[in-house]
């Protein structure tokens, strides 16, 4: 994760260039209900952090830099997408075609996360910084301010932009388990 990005705006063809090559990840029964929400003008992103970093927490944040990041995506998904796809003949299962509730696996986030990750990949190939950080108790106040329907879910937020020099947080001191710890091969 890069938390400083320079303010310089991106070519909005190279990013749309990025956001057509992360959409295609895996899609459970090829429902394709993810979507980009796509803040690339500086009044928007500021508009962004007025709702979610308001003052006075914002100037005493850590990474400044990243507030003044030239895109910010939101990831979104629309759960019923997958019920009303699960309903159709080809997919027709018991329950899964019900409610979203029936779910096992709620597959919407699966397969958004899938995205995120292709789009975090794509700006790695491209020499880009990205950060991605949650929205969480401002999905609402975000969803209403940027016109986002009332039936998708933001999964995620990525700030996009030409890298500065960074500070690692906190977490990145953090150990990855060994390989051994997470690989596992039944005997039987």
């Amino acid at each position: 994760m890069t938390r400083a990005l320079s303010p310089a705006p991106l070519d909005s063809k190279r990013l749309d260039g990025l956001l057509d090559l992360a959409r295609r990840g895996p899609s459970a029964g090829n429902t394709q209900a993810t979507a980009f929400v796509v803040l690339d003008r500086p009044e928007l992103v500021a508009s962004y952090w007025d709702i979610t970093l308001p003052e006075p927490r914002r100037s005493s944040f850590r990474w400044q830099d990243l507030l003044t990041a030239p895109a910010l995506v939101l990831v979104t998904t629309r759960p019923g997408a997958y019920v009303e796809r699960y309903a159709e003949s080809d997919k027709a299962r018991p329950g899964l075609g019900d409610t979203t509730e029936e779910w096992p696996v709620p597959f919407w986030w699966v397969d958004a996360g899938s995205i995120v990750q292709n789009l975090l990949l794509c700006c790695v190939d491209e020499g880009l910084g990205a950060c991605l950080f949650g929205v969480f108790q401002h999905e609402d106040a975000i969803k209403r301010r940027f016109e986002i329907p009332p039936d998708e879910r933001i999964v995620a937020a990525i700030a996009l932009g030409e890298p500065l020099p960074d500070e690692p947080g906190r977490s990145a001191a953090r150990p990855r388990p060994d390989l051994e710890s997470v690989i596992r091969r039944p005997q039987r």
